[in-house]
């Protein structure tokens, strides 16, 4: 049994790497094997060398993670844990050495793991590109930071949201309010996004200024969308027509991501997905990306990718 001790700046510097929370140290503890002390600005670890070497680079990369700004909280410790746990540390040192930070206003938002780096990646340097993945992976939100990103730097000049309200059948009519109104329910995580960055007064401005365009899948066949950043969510709920429709309204100027989840379509099981008939017929078309996510890349509570992969064994 070997000793060690980790000297940090202070000890605030010290608690806020484990999110200032005990459960997270006693995790370290269970899952790599060692025990822990924290005490002033030190912690001391006793375990196995090989043990203690992990637990060190679990705080080295803690630290430098907390100094880009991206390890806040108890879902961010747990997720370094895992992959340091399970000899993945060279991932987050690749996400960490060559970080990609977008500024949007006094918001810095950073991918979250190497994914969401090369999805954002993807999306900044191409025209058209499809995420596609399971829940929790911040593909509707990385598109969404993308497209604010693109207005603000003024490389377009406004956002066309779109989403299939396939519980309505598209018929919106019976819901109350205005159009904006009975698309709301279908476009929350969008408006979350924007809230996030931007804070509610001015994302609500956007909408009302018409910058920020809401556009059922219904009212777009005809248009030709120019200097304009057009983000369809939830694509795996298009049929095969209007998949294409929406596809070809692509105009000078623009771009366009598409995400989705495959395992969630929505449609008459008669329908075919327009997502999955577009992975089949445009995997070979140059300069059109698509990027695939897994339950890997999920970043809501650690359950979550627990409950993906559950769901995608074979038994289940």
């Amino acid at each position: 049994m070997a000793e060690q001790k980790i000297e940090f700046e202070s000890e605030r510097q010290l608690h806020k790497l484990y999110a200032e929370s005990p459960e997270n140290l006693s995790e370290v503890e269970r899952v790599l094997s060692v025990g822990l002390v924290a005490r002033g600005n030190c912690l001391s670890m006793k375990g196995e060398p090989s043990d203690l070497s992990c637990c060190e680079e679990l705080f080295s990369l803690l630290l430098k993670g907390r100094e880009q700004g991206f390890v806040s909280g108890k879902a961010d410790f747990r997720r370094f844990l895992e992959k340091v746990s399970k000899d993945k540390s060279g991932e987050l040192r690749d996400l960490l050495d060559n970080p990609l930070v977008l500024k949007i206003r006094k918001k810095s938002v950073v991918p979250r793991n190497l994914g969401q780096r090369d999805f954002l990646d993807l999306i900044l340097g191409n025209d058209m590109v499809f995420g596609i993945g399971p829940a929790g992976t911040g593909k509707t939100f990385l598109a969404m930071i993308a497209a604010l990103h693109a207005l603000i730097e003024g490389s377009v000049q406004r956002i066309v949201l779109a989403r299939p309200a396939v519980e309505a059948g598209e018929a919106l009519g019976f819901l109350p309010g205005d159009l904006e109104e009975k698309l709301l329910p279908y476009l929350r995580p969008l408006y979350d996004a924007m809230d996030e960055v931007l804070g509610p007064v001015e994302a609500r401005n956007l909408v009302e200024a018409g910058v920020v365009e809401i556009a059922p899948l219904a009212y777009m066949r005809g248009r030709t969308l120019g200097k304009c950043f057009a983000l369809l969510d939830e694509a795996q709920n298009t049929t095969r027509s209007q998949m294409m429709m929406f596809l070809t309204r692509l105009g000078e100027g623009s771009k366009m991501v598409i995400t989705g989840d495959v395992t969630q379509v929505d449609l008459p099981s008669r329908q075919e997905s327009g997502l999955i008939h577009a992975q089949k017929v445009l995997s070979g078309v140059p300069n059109l990306h698509f990027h695939e996510f897994d339950h890997d890349d999920v970043v809501r509570h650690p359950l979550v990718s627990a409950i993906i992969s559950a769901y995608e064994t074979p038994d289940s």
